[in-house]
């Protein structure tokens, strides 16, 4: 059974468990001092540049935690859109593990922007206000729109100038790419992030996240607030062996793109049918306005989330192994 609940929803992809097979002989040295862990991280630097930390992590959460830890300092606070995940996903982990102060933002569309985040920084030097520090996008965001190079270029460069870093969620960053046609390189280091929790897991992954630190290396501290975060994989090798299996070839991509396609295809008969669409649908997400009624009858058969209650917006998801079929038969039932 195929559904629209979530991309995490989806199988691990093939390759995926090949590649857990071919790594899964002999002893290996623990917690990533391994080849196949060296092999993963060579890989993925030939998508996000040379001059950044990779530390493998269990899952999206870990690897938020992990980025946000290493780039505050107690007295620090995080900016971000309500929307976030950080903020409305994680039970509090960000908060209680990394000890981060949340200042959620209204957004537009799930985007923050420079012209958003000036006014809280008049909080800066005030010693009876947490000190903005960590501006923390999401790309996919969380309502299913993309930031672009330039958003992400404009957002970085605001944030050095005034002494701020900048943080990505990237847990459907491979959608976004694919729906931009760029490169991951010029969605991060490129664009000048600080920090990026490099999604996998809603992409064809088992289960396997990474917190990526651009720039200045303090690999040993960032060691040290993975293992406290509860991150640091013993078998490192079969974390390892996933993003081998999804990056040394255009797996990802293939992936990313296909769920995108799908989507793309949703949306035109959504919209056919008369739905409104609430945001723009630049990936793998799309929220539409749906009566109660007819979402109760298709969810039998589909299986899909309420997004917003109050306005009847529902979101439906695709991924990577979202078959043509399937989207055909929800529009036909929509039809009637």
């Amino acid at each position: 059974m195929q559904m629209f609940g979530s991309d995490n929803y989806s199988p691990v992809h093939p390759k995926v468990l090949e590649e857990l097979a071919r790594v899964n002989v002999g002893h290996v040295v623990a917690y990533g001092d391994d080849a196949f862990t060296a092999e993963a991280k060579e890989i993925l630097h030939q998508y996000l540049g040379d001059k950044c930390d990779i530390l493998f992590t269990f899952n999206g959460t870990g690897a938020n935690v992990v980025c946000l830890s290493g780039l505050l300092k107690p007295w620090q606070s995080v900016i971000c859109t309500k929307d976030a995940h950080i903020n409305t996903d994680e039970g509090g982990a960000p908060e209680r593990i990394a000890a981060a102060k949340l200042i959620p933002l209204e957004g537009k569309d799930g985007k923050l922007t420079p012209e958003m985040i000036e006014p809280y920084l008049g909080k800066l030097g005030n010693e009876h206000a947490a000190q903005p520090h960590v501006i923390s996008i999401s790309n996919v965001t969380e309502l299913g729109t993309v930031y672009s190079p330039d958003e992400i270029r404009a957002l970085c460069d605001f944030a050095h100038e005034h002494g701020l870093v900048v943080h990505c969620d990237g847990a459907r960053l491979a959608n976004a790419a694919a729906s931009l046609g760029v490169s991951l390189k010029a969605l991060t280091a490129d664009a000048g992030l600080d920090a990026l929790s490099l999604g996998g897991t809603k992409n064809g992954l088992m289960g396997a996240e990474a917190a990526v630190f651009f720039g200045q290396s303090q690999p040993f501290t960032r060691f040290l607030i993975r293992k406290q975060s509860a991150q640091l994989a013993s078998k490192m090798r079969y974390i390892a062996a996933q993003f081998i299996a999804l990056y040394q070839d255009d797996t990802w991509l293939a992936c990313a793109r296909h769920a995108n396609e799908m989507n793309a295809k949703l949306v035109a008969g959504l919209r056919e049918n008369g739905h409104e669409i609430v945001h723009s649908p630049d990936a793998n997400e799309v929220f539409c306005v749906m009566t109660p009624d007819l979402f109760k009858k298709l969810n039998k058969e589909f299986h899909f989330y309420v997004w917003d209650e109050e306005n009847d917006v529902v979101r439906l998801v695709c991924s990577w192994d979202t078959e043509p079929e399937l989207v055909e038969r929800f529009l036909t039932q929509l039809k009637g």
